[in-house]
Order: structure tokens, then C-alpha cells, then sequence
């Protein structure tokens, strides 16, 4: 992977992270996504009192690229005190993801700046059978 564009979706990914609207958790997340195209969207979790109606920084940034005009995703960033996509943001990813893409996850809070851990992913590598429409007929 290419160690400059990694270390820019994880400079984006913390810069997102500082829009998180998070009182409920105190769990602030970032993330940045590559589109096909090569453009960065990035995105923030934001939480709602109706719990179930909050979203996760990685699904926000997905569906700003998708919305945008993107085909599909490179490469994905995640960045939060312990980063790992949910369940859900699991399944989104494998939906759009390219096939050789990668989840960069960032084990990062802005209080602990010299305390850092990356982990790279194959997304093809995050959810065991993942629902996949063109499989099942649809």
C-alpha cells in the first residue's frame, strides 16, 4: 500500500474525527475512503438520542462518495480510541468496496497523540460471508 496516500487518509480520518457528534458514547470516530476515482471523502460518526438513528463515520463517508458519483471504494481509514468497523459498516464496506481494498484501522484518541497503533485490513478479509446481492438473485 502506498505509504503516502496511508499516511493522508489517516491525517483526514483525525481531522473528521473533531466533527464527531458524539455526547451520548464520548466515543468520537473519523474516517476517510478512497473513490474510484481517486478523490477522499471523509466522514464522522453522529449519534442521535433515538440510539438506533445514529450512524457510524464510516457509512457517513461512504455514502457521501457513493452519493457523489463514486462507482466504488479503494481504500478505507478508521480512526477512534479502538478502531474496527461494526457489523453494519462491515456489510457496507463489503457492498462497495473493490475487491483488493484495504481497512486501514487507526487505534488513535487525540488526549494519547504519541499513542498509535495501525492495523491494515483486506476488506475482503472483514465479514465472513457477507450478503451479497448478485448471489442471492437480486
Amino acid at each position: 500500500m502506498n505509504k503516502v496516500l496511508v499516511k493522508k487518509l489517516i491525517e483526514m480520518a483525525k481531522r473528521a474525527q473533531k466533527n464527531s457528534y458524539s455526547p451520548y458514547s464520548r466515543y468520537p470516530v473519523g474516517a476517510s475512503v478512497v473513490g474510484a476515482s481517486g478523490k477522499i471523502y471523509t466522514g464522522a460518526n453522529i449519534e442521535n438520542a433515538s440510539f438506533g438513528l445514529s450512524i457510524c463515520a464510516e457509512r457517513v463517508a461512504i455514502f457521501k462518495a457513493i452519493s457523489n458519483g463514486e462507482k466504488s471504494i479503494k481504500d478505507v481509514c478508521v480512526v477512534a480510541k479502538l478502531a474496527t468497523p461494526c457489523g453494519a459498516c462491515r456489510q457496507v464496506i463489503a457492498e462497495f468496496a473493490d475487491k483488493d481494498a484495504n481497512v486501514i484501522c487507526v487505534d488513535y484518541h487525540p488526549l494519547e497523540k504519541n499513542k498509535e497503533k495501525i492495523t491494515i485490513i483486506p476488506a475482503r478479509k472483514l465479514l465472513y460471508r457477507p450478503f451479497e446481492p448478485n448471489k442471492a438473485g437480486l
